[in-house]
């Protein structure tokens, strides 16, 4: 409550100074300072420090710094407000911080959590867990981010150049924008994991009818109109390769609903074709003739960077060149590290940089989401927070969710891998779920020995949510949960990511008491 958003506070002044034993140390008096230091804008984290100042009546004195930071919401693994009647149970296990306002449930079953436990309230079957570094119960509440935030947010990118508007329009899963990271071998050394090798591509359909939006989120419905036991046969975005099949112009892809012929290359037979099936998201290069990248088709855009396209970009990507948006300080020196989308967006790709994406609308999780460097590196080279004015949601389409053929066959796997990974930092207003999570197959697809509908959700780094939200049912619809704990969340979070209001104890120094004064000296704590 004291400290100040600029500049410095006088805490105290003049205070009496007590010794160990609580005496008064007579004629000595310690004046105190607070504020931002450092790099103020929380684009690297937000820290301050607090100055103190003791005097004798000699005028004798002792300086001394203490560097606190606030502490970043992606230090969690896992944080919520409202817990309700979801429960740790079946031996979870649960690595880093863990933090509830309300109470925690632990079933009979038992659960171990690796990291710290807080509660604002108690743990309900508190021997049923283990706590390898404790736990605390009754601790002070800590409110969740506001719209407000969001905001912030907002000002941030639209300095950078990375402000975006979308809508509000579709179903829980859907959104009339989506972005898709890229990263690119610019000094062609072989890898794409260089600082200024990060970008996004930004797709945004012509109008949000239900055709479009479905084309762009390759859902099950929206073309045949028949549900979604014959949506992928119906579809514009899902296909297979076969020999000699160059049906429409396509080198190498057919899309379903065009493709005829009888054999291991017609439309009834291709689930057979295994590994050659595959679901694309609208926009996707592979759905157009050829394979070849098109601006704009009937359905959409991909919308131009609005900055200045680097020569090395165009030399590697030259047909893309102008749609790749820079997400570093290389190629676009105002960028701030925040995206951010006014209504809906859908987010997919492989991440080179440290970036916040925030939305006033769902953020829905198209396909795989990673980063170029694995977190298992603990570099923290590549960070991404995803900050949900409403829901994050992975979504129900014909990538995340094996599908049923024909209502006489069984569901079957059309993306390039029957698990869906996430390399983020979830911050979600209400809450992270799976989209539909109760329906569909519980039977198509593995996660380790346990058979169930969608196979593992691998998610690495942490999940905020105001409630705690479904990803499966135990009768198998759905996903099973993998998660695991980024550390680089507490050491290095994603750019501007909301914080606790709660500080941590950072670095400490003695300070040059000769000559001191508090003005001079706190203007050098703020780089120019």
């Amino acid at each position: 409550t004291q400290y100040p958003d600029t500049g410095y506070r006088v805490v105290e002044a003049g205070a009496t100074v007590y010794a160990a034993d609580g005496s008064v140390i007579p004629n000595v008096k310690r004046w105190l300072y607070i504020g931002p230091s450092g790099v103020s804008s929380g684009q690297y984290g937000v820290t301050g420090s607090v100055v103190s100042v003791t005097k004798d009546g000699q005028g004798n004195q002792v300086v001394r710094r203490g560097e606190v930071y606030q502490e970043s919401f992606s230090k969690y693994a896992y944080f919520t407000t409202i817990e309700g009647s979801i429960v740790f149970a079946n031996g979870d296990q649960i690595f880093g911080p863990v933090h509830s306002n309300d109470v925690i449930h632990i079933a009979s079953s038992g659960a171990t959590f690796y990291g710290p436990v807080t509660t604002g309230s108690t743990i309900s079957g508190l021997s049923y867990g283990t706590f390898k570094q404790g736990y605390k119960q009754n601790v002070p509440i800590i409110p969740m981010p506001t719209t407000a935030d969001l905001g912030k947010l907002k000002a941030q990118a639209t300095t950078g150049n990375t402000s975006i508007v979308g809508s509000t329009a579709g179903n829980a899963g859907q959104a009339s924008v989506r972005i898709e990271f890229v990263a690119l071998d610019l000094n062609v050394d072989g890898d794409s994991a260089d600082p200024d090798e990060g970008f996004m591509m930004v797709y945004q359909v012509a109008s949000t009818s239900t055709a479009n939006l479905s084309w762009l989120m390759a859902d099950t419905i929206g073309w045949a109109g028949t549900g979604s036991t014959n949506g992928v046969r119906n579809s514009l975005n899902c296909g297979h390769s076969g020999a000699g099949l160059l049906h429409g112009g396509f080198a190498t892809f057919a899309d379903l609903i065009h493709v005829a012929g009888t054999g291991v290359d017609s439309k009834t037979n291709a689930p057979g074709n295994g590994g050659l099936r595959q679901c694309y998201l609208g926009g996707s290069d592979i759905l157009n003739a050829g394979g070849a990248f098109l601006p704009a088709d009937a359905r959409g855009a991909w919308l131009p960077w609005p900055g200045v396209v680097d020569p090395r970009v165009t030399a590697v990507a030259p047909a893309k060149a102008p749609f790749l948006w820079p997400i570093n300080r290389v190629l676009n020196p105002n960028f701030k590290g925040v995206v951010y989308v006014e209504g809906k967006v859908a987010v997919s790709g492989r991440l080179r940089g440290r970036v916040t994406l925030a939305a006033s609308g769902n953020v829905i999780i198209a396909d795989d989401v990673k980063y170029v460097t694995d977190p298992a590196a603990a570099t923290c080279a590549d960070v991404l927070g995803l900050f949900s004015g409403n829901d994050v949601v992975v979504a129900d389409n014909l990538l995340n969710d094996p599908i049923p053929w024909l209502t006489a066959k069984p569901a079957v796997t059309w993306d390039d891998t029957k698990d869906e990974f996430i390399n983020a930092f979830v911050l979600a207003l209400d809450i992270f779920t799976v989209q539909n999570y109760d329906q569909g197959s519980t039977s198509a697809e593995s996660c380790g020995a346990s058979t169930n509908g969608r196979g593992c959700i691998f998610l690495t780094g942490g999940i905020i949510q105001k409630q705690r939200g479904a990803v499966g049912l135990t009768s198998g619809q759905g996903y099973i949960k993998r998660y695991a704990y980024d550390a680089c969340g507490l050491e290095s979070p994603p750019p501007y990511f909301p914080t606790t209001g709660h500080f941590a104890r950072g670095h400490y120094f003695e300070v040059e008491p000769t000559g001191f004064n508090i003005d001079s000296f706190w203007a050098l704590l703020i780089p120019h």
